[in-house]
């Protein structure tokens, strides 16, 4: 990033730190709320039309611009928390939640991560998420999943063409830096940026079929494609291509469709404690640094 452009961002976040912007989702009406983490909302409204899930995407002002953020704008000091049941993909959990403040908190994180993947597979947040609401049987349910954020998940084109997955580097395995450098297009950046909420989509289709009441599908943020001249999700950019996310609903069936077979290990290994060598791959892998 150029010294212009990153004193641009330093200008953007000071004022973002103390902006008060968004909705928490706690205002809004679940009993499910399905969390897909960096997507846009023009993202999921161009696949509806692909699938019988809901009708329309409407739009709402998140309360972050990252995952940190939203974390920390959404749970601490709000009550409906401890009635509220979290099963995530997303790594920032044991940083920026508490949870003790939950009714349950099941980290997927921790046990399923896919080493070839680079990520949680949407596969095992779907089965927990099902397995909790079976066993918990809570008052709400929150699925957080770590698509349609990168690493993208399947990729459906060549990856000599500047799109790399699995790298020592990760700014190699960034597409935003590769974006930001030239290396790739932004076509097809979101080319596999929408075959990955398709991805996700069809796991959240499986898990709204074996699951009760109302079900809400929103994100935790966007993702900058340029505009403004910044890309990926920095923390703290009142900006709308990051603010901006969708909000679309439809109703669990339960139809009893799926048998769960992911149990976390009883304890976890210590490999898995957050700020373990392991879980710093994990966190690159993602792009965080």
């Amino acid at each position: 990033m150029s010294r212009l452009g990153a004193a641009f961002l330093r200008g953007l976040q000071a004022m973002g730190r103390r902006i008060d912007y968004g909705t928490n989702v706690f205002e809004r009406d679940w009993d499910v709320l399905v969390v897909l983490d960096a997507c846009r909302a023009d993202l999921l409204q161009s696949v509806v039309p692909e699938t019988d899930l809901f009708d329309d995407v409407e739009t709402m002002r998140s309360v972050g611009s990252s995952s940190s953020e939203w974390l920390e704008n959404t749970f601490p000091g709000h009550p409906e928390t401890s009635r509220t049941v979290m099963v995530t993909g997303n790594t920032w959990t044991d940083r920026y939640v508490d949870a003790d403040a939950f009714a349950s908190l099941d980290e997927v994180w921790k046990y399923a991560w896919d080493e070839e993947l680079g990520t949680v597979p949407a596969w095992a947040v779907t089965d927990r998420a099902i397995s909790m609401a079976r066993n918990h049987n809570p008052d709400r349910l929150i699925a957080h999943y770590m698509q349609p954020h990168h690493p993208f998940v399947p990729d459906p084109l060549p990856v000599d063409d500047g799109m790399v997955r699995n790298s020592t580097n990760s700014n190699q395995a960034n597409p935003w830096v590769a974006l930001r450098n030239g290396d790739i297009t932004t076509e097809r950046v979101w080319k596999s940026y929408e075959a990955t909420v398709r991805y996700v989509l069809n796991a959240v289709e499986t898990l709204v079929e074996n699951i009760a009441g109302q079900v809400a599908i929103t994100a935790d943020h966007g993702n900058l494609f340029g505009e403004w001249g910044l890309y990926g999700h920095p923390m703290n950019t009142p900006l709308p291509e990051v603010l901006t996310v969708p909000w679309a609903e439809t109703t669990g069936e339960d139809r009893q469709l799926h048998s769960t077979k992911l149990e976390p290990p009883e304890p976890l290994p210590v490999s898995h404690v957050y700020g373990a060598e392991g879980d710093q791959a994990r966190l690159e892998a993602l792009g965080y640094r």
